[in-house]
Order: structure tokens, then sequence, then C-alpha cells
């Protein structure tokens, strides 16, 4: 133990890190900026603010908004550039904004999820934005309730899943 100590001390020595001016630094270091913040404002078909605005599509937002953050305390609303994620420890459900429904993307196994009313799509091997395998189109506020059970299943998997590791 005594000899690793000796040489790291002869290391830090021989290896001494240069003495640069803040302003060199300052040109290698990541930018602070972070991540951009995006906000509801950011999406054509939910701001009031755009052109693109459909009044219904964001009364139905608002409504499935306000019941998956009612889900758990622990449920956090996130918007990313393409889309809005719901999560807890990771997304547990997706949302894209579009002109005539909601797409949502449950992060979750097609094969898990209990449809009686098969209104959900695998697609499981197709590219597109969000997470997950199983996705819906909300277009119809008579559907939020059925589509909460769909949503709760994707966050208890989750939570399951979270407890087992």
């Amino acid at each position: 133990m005594e000899r690793a100590k000796v040489l790291s001390d002869i290391a830090v020595k021989v290896w001494e890190a240069p003495k640069l001016e803040k302003e060199v630094l300052d040109l290698y270091r990541p930018n602070s900026k972070g991540k951009a913040n995006y906000t509801i404002d950011d999406y054509p078909f939910l701001s009031p603010k755009s052109s693109s605005y459909v009044k219904e599509i964001r009364k139905l937002f608002d409504a499935l908004r306000k019941e998956v953050l009612a889900i758990d305390e622990v449920v956090v609303e996130e918007h990313l550039k393409r889309y809005i994620a719901f999560k807890a420890e990771t997304n547990f459900v997706d949302v894209v904004p579009q002109s005539k429904r909601l797409r949502l993307s449950l992060n979750m196994p097609f094969t898990e999820i209990h449809d009686p009313k098969e209104m959900c799509e695998d697609v499981s091997n197709v590219g597109r934005w969000g997470n997950g395998d199983v996705e819906i189109g909300f277009s119809d506020i008579k559907e939020l309730p059925y589509i909460m059970n769909l949503i709760r299943q994707s966050f208890e998997r989750q939570m399951t899943n979270e407890d087992e590791e």
C-alpha cells in the first residue's frame, strides 16, 4: 500500500495539470445552458398563440393532464420537443398533439395491455415519437375513463417493475 502512495505522489508531480487562464478553459467547458425549456405554447395544436390551434384538442389534453397527474403524487409532466411525457421514474405515457386527436404512447409491451375494446395498436416495430409499444388515439372526451384505465396499467407496471429491481 505504501508503494502505491509513493508512486501516485510521483505521478501527480510528473503529470501536473496545466495552469490555464479562465478564458481558455471556458472554450472547452460544456455549454451550461442545458436542455431547452419547452412549454405548452411550443405545441401548435395546443397553443392559442398558434395558427394551428385546435380548441377541442386542447380541451382533451387539459382533461387528460388533470387525470394523469392525479394518478399519484410522483407523476410529473415534462415538455419535450415533439411530445409531452408523463413520468414517475421514466415515461409511462407520452402525448403527441395532432390536429384531430392526441396520440398516446404507453411505455409497455403490447402483449401486456388489457384492452377489451381493442383501441390499442401494436407499434413495437414502428418508428415514431414517444416511448413504448402501445399506441392509442384519443379524440373523444367520452373515451377518457377507458383510456385512463389503459394509462394506469402502464403506470402500475412501471411502479411494480421499479420495486422488483
